[in-house]
């Protein structure tokens, strides 16, 4: 059953009475899942109309926020690793990461854009030294390293495998088991966690294949959108991955925008979604593209109680 809706916004039931009506049945009804998890992860930096980090953390409907995106051109004569964050001013987002981890939600930076290049595993062990002492808790600073965030550091990284068709680059493997082996400097914590976004179909490309495989990536947002074969045969994709990688965290990747392809109703996601992949017990939760459009539909008020 195809689960995205084409209906216009037109016929859509109000959203404060949606709220109310999906809050009285979800207790007995099929999305009461033993799989609940109650985690929604949401992509923030894709417009400047979204708001700051704060306020996406203040919302108190998001458990992990991803910032989007650092775009790598790596290799010979190849400028640093640069953030694109659609007009955000960088100044000011290291205090706003500080504030959401106060509130126990995790902050990840994601790799992605177009401009991935990585030419050798040793571009993508520089690269993962240099992405160590800029974005995450390095116990001492390194010589022409800028941390743009000051001293805020990301729980995490993403790679968002997204090429516009094209496959992601090779050594993503290499990548994250350097990044990965700065784990070992800390006995209490993990400070390099690893998540993956790909599209859902199944198998991804050769070396998104590698990263995977590699068991460090414990997170893995599987977009159900963008590709109206997902769309149409989500149940299939899903449960492809669930069976792949039962030890990853599995997250149910939706937009939250009625204009992308894939579009969930919430009703459909209530009843016909959730009771699917809640099954799989890889199931992690549910990821939401993104913060612009949730803060126009506020779609992840519905997320945040049946995830």
């Amino acid at each position: 059953m195809a689960v995205a809706s084409n209906r216009p916004a037109t016929t859509l039931l109000p959203l404060a009475a949606l709220v109310a009506v999906a809050g009285s049945l979800f207790l007995a009804g099929p999305a009461a899942a033993a799989g609940k998890t109650g985690q929604v992860t949401v992509f923030w930096g894709r417009n400047k109309a979204e708001g700051t980090l704060r306020e996406a953390c203040d919302t108190g409907t998001y458990t992990i926020v991803v910032i989007s995106f650092l775009n790598v051109s790596a290799g010979p004569g190849n400028s640093p690793p640069s953030l694109d964050l659609s007009g955000h001013p960088v100044a000011g987002i290291g205090a706003d990461i500080k504030h959401c981890q106060s509130k126990s939600i995790m902050v990840f930076l994601s790799l992605g854009g177009r401009q991935h290049s990585l030419p050798s595993a040793e571009a993508a062990a520089d690269l993962a030294d240099y992405l160590w002492y800029a974005y995450f808790p390095a116990p001492a600073p390194r010589a022409g390293v800028r941390r743009p965030f000051g001293d805020a550091y990301v729980d995490g990284l993403d790679f968002f495998l997204d090429r516009g068709g094209r496959p992601p680059p090779d050594h993503l493997d290499a990548l994250a088991a350097r990044l990965w082996s700065y784990n070992r400097q800390f006995r209490a914590r993990t400070p390099v966690q690893l998540s993956a976004t790909p599209r859902c179909a199944f198998p991804p490309d050769g070396p998104a294949l590698r990263l995977l495989a590699t068991g460090l990536v414990t997170r893995v947002n599987v977009r159900l959108y963008g590709d109206a074969r997902c769309a149409a045969y989500w149940q299939q994709e899903w449960d492809k991955w669930a069976a792949a990688y039962p030890g990853s965290g599995l997250y149910v990747g939706l937009p939250a925008s009625e204009r992308t392809v894939g579009y969930v109703h919430p009703k459909n996601l209530y009843y016909g979604v959730l009771p699917v992949v809640q099954k799989a017990p890889s199931y992690a939760g549910i990821m939401i593209w993104d913060r612009y459009a949730d803060k126009q539909t506020n779609y992840s008020s519905y997320a945040i109680q049946w995830a």
